[in-house]
Formats: C-alpha cells, sequence, structure tokens
C-alpha cells in the first residue's frame, strides 16, 4: 500500500477527502439534496464514534457507504407518504444546447428515484461510483450474484418503463 492509497489518519482529513463524493452518492439515492446532506452528516456522526476501528479497516468508504445506504434504506420504509416527482418529458428534439445534458442528467436522477431501494442503491454504485461487484456485495453486505441480480432488474425497469428520453434509449 503506497502512501496515496492509506486511509486518512484522522477523521477530519477522511471527512474533508470524501465529503464532497459521500454527498454526490447519497443524493443519488436519495433523490433529494438536503434529504442527502442530513444523511451524510449522520452517517459521518456516526463514523466518528468508531473512527479508530474504521480507520484500522483499510476501508473507510466501505463503511460509510453501507451507512449511507442503510441510512437511505431506512428512511425510506419511514416515510408516510411514498411521493415521486415526476419528470417533465420534452415534446421532441429541438436545438441541442447546454441546459438540455442538465435536464437529462435530471430526468435520469428523477427515474432512477423510482426504483426499489436495491436496486437504486445497485445501480449508483456501480454506474455513478464505478464501484466493482465485490466492493458493492461488501457494501451491501450480500453475494456478488444478488448485485449482479439488482443490477440487472434495476437496468431492465429503466427500460421497460421510460424506453426514451429526448429520443435516444437509456443505457
Amino acid at each position: 500500500m503506497t502512501a496515496e492509497d492509506a486511509p486518512p489518519a484522522t477523521f477530519e482529513e477522511y471527512a474533508a477527502a470524501r465529503g464532497a463524493a459521500l454527498l454526490r452518492f447519497a443524493t443519488l439515492l436519495t433523490g433529494d439534496p438536503h434529504r442527502a446532506e442530513d444523511l451524510v452528516q449522520d452517517a459521518l456522526a456516526k463514523a466518528y464514534l468508531r473512527w479508530e476501528q474504521i480507520r484500522r479497516r483499510d476501508q473507510p468508504d466501505v463503511y460509510v457507504r453501507r451507512i449511507l445506504a442503510n441510512a437511505s434504506h431506512s428512511w425510506w420504509r419511514r416515510r408516510s407518504s411514498h411521493e415521486m416527482p415526476t419528470a417533465a418529458h420534452p415534446d421532441g428534439p429541438g436545438s441541442r444546447d447546454p441546459a438540455d445534458g442538465v435536464a437529462e442528467r435530471d430526468i435520469m436522477r428523477r427515474l432512477i428515484a423510482r426504483l426499489p431501494q436495491r436496486q437504486r442503491v445497485v445501480l449508483v454504485l456501480r454506474y455513478y461510483e464505478d464501484l466493482d461487484d465485490r466492493t458493492i456485495a461488501s457494501i451491501l453486505g450480500c453475494r456478488e450474484g444478488t448485485v449482479r441480480t439488482h443490477a440487472m432488474r434495476g437496468l431492465q425497469t429503466l427500460r421497460d418503463r421510460y424506453p426514451t428520453i429526448d429520443g435516444s434509449d437509456l443505457p
């Protein structure tokens, strides 16, 4: 392990170095930037209490992402209402301006937010965080085959329900 790969020595270093990435991850999980900030704050507070144990394992990201995934799942279960924002689909292709890319990413974020919790977590970890199945399985506490099944079902759900966005197929 090189000095660059070593986990941060202090919790403050870790929070400063990984805070933005954790916030992106939580935002993709929840679909709500404000709720994501709360989740990250809660997860970091829990991690702070056990930092010495986490640091010794040499994988603080796995531990903190697991906290975030579990907290997001718990929050969804506690919600009294399962309201989901709907995306306003454009009428047709128009001129390609930079705002179109932002709008498409927003639509994709909303579509992913409609998936079941485990499928959403797997897709976010795989395609947005670029993690392999083994790492995702470690974060979720399941088998690699389960990760692949959730990814396949999540992608199929996106393809079935939302075959096009601005005339282009979903991945």
